[in-house]
């Protein structure tokens, strides 16, 4: 790329698809996409809106691509990600949210509105921890985040499940800061987010047993395992591995934690490699739970487990 007095609209797309293939060669995923998610956060606008840009775009994007291009993720590049239609900000020493996730929240969702209906065969009617709907009605389900990283899936439960309480807990100082502002931004006053260690038996042990969703997306990846780069160099070590050559000291320590909190019918939801599938269901059948199963993502893989109190 060179510089020069600046790009009418089709030098402009001209430069964008070079850019995509030049992506493509360092070996980025999705270089078309990423060539042209940068252009339109330097433009401020969709690339089809662009009537072109000036020299000033040119080095900025330069500068993007060569990052880019050194596989740093586009999110640190662009200091934003999305989930579930949320903007969040991208900070250092935060995990980056991914796609899978999404459905994780997603199935806590449905777990925190089947509670609000009484689908689970429970109901929440005078739980202890319930928020007050404000209309007059049965308060709201009690949810409960653990390992909240950046809080996307708690802002998320707290957006699209309006009654709700919500609670989050993280360790990471870094990460918890990050939680505190995406809940304000998104839900404020919504969320309760406590820097704490989520699997010890004294976190929120005042909730035992009143808890209808505990979900978590927890550090699972096995000792050795991690293969790709960007996650390697760029996510922070403490939000990845979950302890143990398998990855499941941890997750297994947040299912008894999890059996503690939930009451009877509580449900929890918790993201896991694709190879960890049976045996967090067992552990979650040896803590107490009444069911237990695997979902997948929208690729198919195995993802979570889904567990009944």
């Amino acid at each position: 790329m060179s510089g020069g007095s600046g790009l009418d609209r089709y030098a402009l797309r001209r430069l964008v698809r070079e850019v995509g293939r030049r992506l493509a060669v360092a070996g980025v995923s999705s270089p078309e996409h990423d060539a042209r998610e940068l252009a339109e956060w330097l433009l401020d606008r969709p690339l089809p809106l662009a009537d072109g840009a000036d020299e000033a775009f040119v080095t900025a994007y330069e500068e993007a691509v060569r990052r880019r291009a050194e596989r740093e993720p586009l999110q640190r590049i662009t200091g934003r990600m999305f989930f579930r239609g949320l903007e969040l900000d991208c900070r250092p020493g935060v995990f980056i949210v991914r796609p899978e996730t999404e459905v994780v929240a997603g199935a806590a969702i449905e777990a925190a509105r089947a509670s609000v209906d009484g689908a689970d065969g429970a109901g929440c009617v005078g739980r202890a921890g319930g928020a007050d709907r404000g209309d007059g009605g049965a308060p709201g389900p009690l949810v409960v985040d653990l390992c909240t990283g950046s809080g996307a899936i708690a802002a998320a439960v707290a957006v699209e499940v309006p009654t709700a309480r919500v609670m989050a807990v993280e360790l990471a100082d870094d990460a918890c800061a990050a939680a505190v502002a995406t809940c304000e931004r998104h839900a404020p006053g919504r969320v309760r987010v406590l820097r704490a260690d989520a699997a010890d038996p004294t976190t929120l042990a005042g909730l035992d047993g009143e808890v209808d969703v505990v979900v978590t997306n927890p550090p699972y990846v096995p000792a050795g395992a991690l293969e790709d780069v960007e996650t390697a160099c760029h996510d922070p070590h403490l939000a990845l591995f979950g302890g143990g050559e398998d990855g499941l000291a941890l997750p297994t320590a947040l299912v008894r934690r999890a059996a503690a909190l939930l009451r009877g019918g509580g449900v929890l939801v918790m993201e896991h490699d694709a190879g960890q599938g049976a045996a967090l269901c067992g552990a979650a059948l040896a803590s107490g739970f009444t069911t237990a199963q695997t979902g997948q993502d929208l690729t198919g893989r195995d993802r979570y487990l889904r567990a009944v109190r």
